[in-house]
């Protein structure tokens, strides 16, 4: 990885950390939906901050207002299957016809695919291979793809120890460096102990597993909660969380993995990102961003002294979005930069200037048209019976850390969203490519987050939109009345109207490798006139 300057610590390291309170999760009736959005309207009168202002002035105060303007659209060929609605939407009339199931694309061409049963939430891959996740019990494991001919990917291996068969959620990650792939075993969203950790470096469709006891057979698992994990940029360290709690795994020796800190890192502590010496980590948690000093951890330094893992700064929040996914540490210019991806609440990717970690500050957004809260009704109207995610972005990458040109995410119903970041001031949609939608698939895709997370959660809808809804009503942007299903009702199930695109994209020059829930691994290709941009 290429130096990057270190930011100013301007914080202790001997403070003290703060943890939220518990969470509370209820069962809503999905038989009347106005009884969600009106339910949720009271409880934002009762706890709302300040209401959103009508457009961004200077003043935009990030923990009270919500962002109102989308990124400039894509300028699409002629011949593209283009998006019907509002940039992002996939139209109600769209779901009913069938024709979303044709796709959409715009700059960006299907070049092969392996569908197979679906994939689960996070995949990744390493030079020609990909991984492609796995969800609890559906009988596969992780499936390994050789994409060496990109227009034929072909399976080459299924690993389906403990920690790959046992649902590998957003934990599935590469360190380049090094050549190794790592996943944990998340149960059902949290899970204890299991993890992998497999060489690619020798043979990356043939992955062969590294510790073949500790931490990879039943009874000899490891004391660490699982949900998500990721790489120290040295390889040495996989950081691993659960929701609330955060473990360091030591894997310098992948053979013997061993826990050497474990704590409270925030509510919702999620994704994360470091500066390039490992020595400050980003933790994603509920609705904003823990900055944390992860010297000891990089260090080594003796067991008593492990904690001294605290925040930095622990009150970087903000108002608009519910959940926070991850970030992407990166720099233009020589100065630090984050992005900070959303995955609900349509609060889409921050960017910040990380300069100063004790007064990090908000520099852009990135929104499709349809996240905004004056389109919240055409939004919950369109999305409602394809299950509990919207058209949120979920997970974002980089074609280079050092001035980045391009940034592509997995916007769920959105599908892969590409954007020229070159100038921070002036980010802008370049392509998008938007899966065949699976329609009748449900027995095929038994690998597939859409349906196994839809089954799991008892096929509650869109259960992360009703918070947009309803502070779009409170603040004036819909009516209550707008926010209805248009005569569709729910029925027990989604009915895959749209993919759920959540994995990272991830560039191979030209070439994307990305994966979706019921399209599985594909590989697209990036007109040459809009990237590289010009």
């Amino acid at each position: 990885m290429t130096s990057v300057p270190m930011p100013d610590r301007a914080v202790p390291r001997h403070a003290s950390m703060r943890c939220g309170p518990d969470t509370q999760f209820w069962h809503l009736d999905p038989r009347d939906y106005r009884l969600f959005v009106w339910t949720m309207v009271a409880l934002l009168l009762l706890t709302s901050a300040v209401p959103a202002s009508a457009d961004v002035p200077p003043g935009f105060n990030m923990a009270t207002d919500v962002w109102r303007t989308a990124v400039a659209p894509a300028t699409c060929r002629p011949g593209d299957r283009i998006e019907t609605g509002l940039q992002g939407e996939v139209t109600t009339e769209d779901r009913q016809s069938g024709r979303s199931a044709q796709g959409y694309n715009c700059n960006v061409d299907l070049v092969g695919q392996l569908q197979g049963q679906g994939a689960s939430f996070v995949s990744s891959s390493y030079k020609n291979c990909a991984y492609i996740a796995s969800t609890r019990n559906n009988g596969l494991g992780v499936r390994v793809v050789d994409a060496s001919d990109p227009a034929h990917p072909k399976l080459t291996a299924v690993l389906n120890d403990a920690a790959m068969f046992d649902g590998t959620w957003e934990s599935l990650k590469v360190h380049d460096g090094r050549g190794l792939l790592a996943g944990t075993g998340a149960g059902i969203g949290l899970g204890v102990g299991y993890i992998a950790l497999y060489d690619i470096a020798g043979d990356c469709a043939h992955p062969r597993l590294l510790n073949t006891e500790r931490g990879s057979l039943p009874g000899m698992r490891i004391p660490m909660l699982t949900h998500e994990g990721s790489f120290s940029p040295d390889g040495d360290t996989y950081w691993a969380t659960g929701q609330l709690w955060a473990s360091a795994v030591d894997v310098s020796d992948p053979s013997n993995p061993h826990v050497v800190w474990s704590a409270p890192a925030g509510l919702g502590a999620h994704g994360m990102d470091f500066t390039p010496d490992g020595n400050t980590l980003f933790m994603s948690i509920l609705n904003g961003i823990n900055v944390l000093d992860s010297s000891a951890v990089q260090d080594r330094a003796a067991p008593g002294t492990m904690h001294q893992l605290l925040p930095m700064r622990s009150n970087l929040h903000w108002g608009d979005g519910l959940a926070n996914q991850h970030s992407i540490y990166v720099n233009y210019h020589g100065v630090p930069h984050l992005f900070n991806v959303q995955e609900a609440g349509a609060g889409g990717v921050r960017l910040f200037d990380a300069s100063d970690l004790s007064n990090m500050t908000l520099r852009n957004e990135i929104k499709l048209d349809i996240d905004l809260p004056t389109h919240q009704d055409r939004a919950f109207t369109s999305a409602s019976n394809n299950g509990f995610f919207s058209y949120d972005s979920h997970y974002c990458s980089v074609d280079r850390r050092d001035d980045p040109q391009a940034l592509a995410c997995g916007w769920e119903q959105s599908g892969i969203r590409i954007f020229d970041v070159r100038n921070p001031d002036d980010i802008h949609e370049i392509a998008y490519y938007n899966p065949p939608a699976a329609v009748g698939r449900d027995a095929d895709l038994t690998n597939s987050s859409h349906i196994q997370f839809t089954h799991l959660t008892g096929a509650q809808p869109l259960i992360a939109a009703l918070f947009p809804v309803a502070r779009a009503i409170l603040d004036g942007d819909i009516q209550g009345t707008d926010a209805q299903i248009d005569g569709r009702r729910f029925l027990g199930g989604a009915d895959l109207t749209a993919d759920w695109c959540m994995s990272p994209p991830e560039f191979r020059g030209n070439l994307l490798y990305v994966t979706c829930s019921d399209n599985g691994f594909q590989v697209l290709r990036l007109d040459p006139s809009i990237y590289p941009p010009k």
